[in-house]
């Protein structure tokens, strides 16, 4: 009995391990002051959601030490989106805490339709490009539906939870869904109690060899003859790499390197 509550508490601290890596880093909101983090330069949003999206902004940049920035831009000089984003960091030198610090913009570029996110210094590996891919996905809908602050908080509030998990971990990995850890430990718990229960009230030991007597078995002998080997081949094809989605990143004229994803919408 004892050896399968220690299994049950060996499953259990398994399922706390999972939990484990979903636990915010640096998740302590902080006191600061509000400072402006939506740039509207293509006028796509009321003054009132401005202030609810700043707000928003302000909230969750404080905890996860990091700023979160919109800016729409109409790009009359019809620039890249990436480095309207580049130039945009280079020169209003946001962060968190510092010139330059903790970032994510999302760009919009209301010209050519596209949208570019980028994370830089910390938010380079907690919202790496990949991450950003699933962000730019999320959001892409309500782009082009000109849902523009439904997306906006989306996307704050997807960089929010997303910076919330280690590097290098899938967010959206259903192991580390709250509901379905909860779930598992339940089922698989249950499962072992009821093992427990079952084989609480003895075991069979009897089976068909206490009776037989292989001396007089029909069975006498018993041999296996080698005949011949066959070999076939086959070729394997080669991957040359590549993949899809729109990940990237890159380096900005100012020196500031960033993971991003661009897209269309």
């Amino acid at each position: 009995m004892r050896k399968y509550v220690g299994i049950l508490a060996a499953f259990y601290l398994f399922v706390g391990c999972l939990a484990g890596l979903t636990i915010p880093i640096g998740s302590t909101a902080a006191a600061v002051e509000s400072k402006n983090l939506i740039y509207d330069q293509a006028n796509l949003l009321s003054q009132q959601d401005k202030a609810e999206l700043n707000a928003l902004a302000n909230q969750y940049g404080a905890e996860r030490k990091t700023d979160i920035i919109i800016f729409t831009s109409t790009n009359q000089a019809n620039q890249d989106v990436q480095r309207i984003t580049e130039d945009f960091y280079d020169d209003q030198a946001p962060g968190y805490d510092k010139a330059h610090g903790n970032a994510v913009i999302l760009t919009m570029d209301m010209k050519n339709r596209q949208v570019y996110l980028a994370g830089f210094a910390k938010a380079e590996d907690s919202l790496d490009s990949g991450r950003l891919d699933l962000i730019r996905e999320a959001i892409s809908p309500d782009l082009t539906s000109g849902h523009y602050k439904q997306a906006f908080e989306r996307y704050m509030t997807l960089a929010h939870k997303y910076m919330g998990y280690k590097p290098g971990v899938n967010p959206d990995n259903l192991l580390f869904a709250l509901w379905f850890q909860v779930g598992a430990a339940v089922i698989i718990g249950g499962l072992i109690v009821g093992i427990m229960v079952y084989r609480s009230g003895g075991r069979i030991t009897v089976n068909r060899a206490t009776y037989e007597d292989s001396g007089t078995s029909a069975v006498l002998d018993h041999a296996d003859q080698y005949i011949r080997t066959t070999i076939t081949k086959s070729k394997i094809s080669k991957n040359d790499g590549g993949g899809s989605g729109g990940g990237g990143g890159g380096v900005s004229s100012g020196g500031h390197s960033h993971s991003g994803s661009k897209g269309s919408f």
